[in-house]
């Protein structure tokens, strides 16, 4: 272990995704040494709309590696040269291992997307939106074993609008990290940082989302259906029914009195005239301001709904 107390502190840096990007400058910028960045090859048919932690690194001249496997032993020996004082964890996918919390002298620390204990898992950006929440934000925390789990440095909080998209919360949250990062990190080099436990009663673990999980469920009403919309709108896989045998991605919509005397029953989409409605079980309705079908590039509109559908309304499969 190196004696010389004078030099920078040293870390070694997990990441990927926008908020891996701007927290990483947020150590480069404060004089941190980053000997090594492990990051994630883009996965092949993912959709890649955020920027690269691997150029980041590279236009700094840092060693960036992109291992499979993070616990690969000659990675560890490598990284246990470097003699770290930290670890940061900023959107990586995979879990780190105990080898790996226990390298760093002064302890492993992680970035964690939302407004912890609420929402620890997967997602938490588009969970919190599919669920309506009203606010979310960055939260900087002590890694452990369990996911999530460990005391907290800071966090930040931002709103979340009635018709705020994913992707547009996702842009306030990677802000929020960025200064939760910026102002935690004088205290956290100098060793004065004061941690706080989670009351882990006051949230839950969520899981990862499949693209089979955007089906739109017949018995939510308006608003249920609003939010899960915005929560998968592009660039996720996006919400969906199936209509006549077709499936329909539903990528905007916007709550809205339903038209007077709305045919029909269940869940179903709706021409009105120059409009599109997505009319749920209960009567609530929302007027539909983009959606596609599969395999057409041509917007589905109300101009072409009776060339596709039978109908001036159509109900969603069972």
């Amino acid at each position: 272990m190196s004696g010389n107390r004078n030099r920078p502190a040293r870390a070694i840096v997990f990441a990927y995704h926008d908020v891996g990007v701007r927290c990483l400058r947020v150590l480069l910028d404060a004089g941190v040494e980053v000997p090594l960045v492990v990051t994630h090859a883009d996965a092949p048919g993912e959709t890649i709309w955020f920027r690269s932690v691997a150029a980041v690194a590279a236009e700094h001249g840092l060693h960036c590696v992109t291992p499979a496997d993070p616990h690969d032993p000659a990675l560890l020996v490598a990284a246990r040269a470097a003699e770290p004082d930290f670890l940061f964890s900023f959107y990586y996918r995979q879990m780190l291992k105990r080898d790996w919390l226990a390298l760093p002298r002064r302890g492993a620390f992680n970035m964690h997307g939302s407004l912890l204990p609420r929402y620890r898992g997967r997602a938490p950006v588009n969970w919190a939106v599919i669920h309506g929440e009203r606010e979310t934000g960055a939260t900087l925390h002590r890694m452990n074993e369990k996911p999530d789990n460990g005391a907290i440095v800071d966090q930040c909080a931002v709103p979340i609008l009635r018709d705020d998209t994913a992707s547009e919360v996702f842009g306030k949250v990677t802000v929020a990290a960025e200064i939760v990062l910026a102002r935690s990190l004088p205290a956290l080099l100098d060793g004065t940082a004061v941690e706080r436990p989670q009351d882990l009663s006051q949230g839950r673990y969520f899981g990862g989302r499949k693209p089979e999980d955007g089906r739109i469920p017949g018995d939510a009403g308006a608003r249920q259906i609003h939010d899960l919309v915005r929560a998968l709108a592009p660039p996720y896989p996006p919400a969906f029914l199936r209509l006549q045998g077709q499936t329909v991605f539903i990528t905007r919509t916007l709550p809205a009195p339903a038209p007077a005397g709305a045919p029909g029953s269940g869940l179903r989409l709706l021409r009105e005239g120059d409009s599109l409605w997505l009319i749920a079980a209960d009567g609530s309705a929302l007027r539909v301001l983009a959606a596609q079908r599969d395999g057409s590039a041509e917007p589905l509109t109300a101009r072409n709904f009776d060339g596709i559908f039978r109908g001036r309304w159509v109900p969603a499969d069972a």
